[in-house]
């Protein structure tokens, strides 16, 4: 499967270097300290047993995602669903810029 605007490059990869960035940018903008990207798991839940955020780690994902991947976050349910894992975050970002 390729994306429709990079024929040479198979949707996954890009998929898994988008995955890569946003890891790098949450364990450095949420200062994640002794946590590498491939630590991370990405169908693992950011909350609570997975990665191990917190409420207030919530908001700051909020500004994080608005400020490095241009993508509003609007209300608590949108939270919800895109802060489930790096998987479903990924999903948002991505269908999001594509809107």
């Amino acid at each position: 499967m390729f994306n429709k605007h990079q024929t040479s490059q198979p949707v996954q990869d890009n998929s898994m270097e988008f995955k890569q960035k946003l890891k790098q940018t949450l364990i450095r903008e949420l200062n994640l300290e002794d946590i590498h990207p491939e630590d991370i798991q990405d169908d693992a839940p950011m909350f609570g047993d997975g990665l191990g955020l917190d409420s207030l780690d919530a908001v700051e994902l909020v500004v994080i995602v608005q400020k490095h991947f241009g993508v509003e976050i609007k209300d608590m349910e949108e939270g919800q669903t895109a802060f489930q894992s790096i998987n479903a975050l990924s999903a948002f970002i991505q269908e999001r810029k594509q809107q």
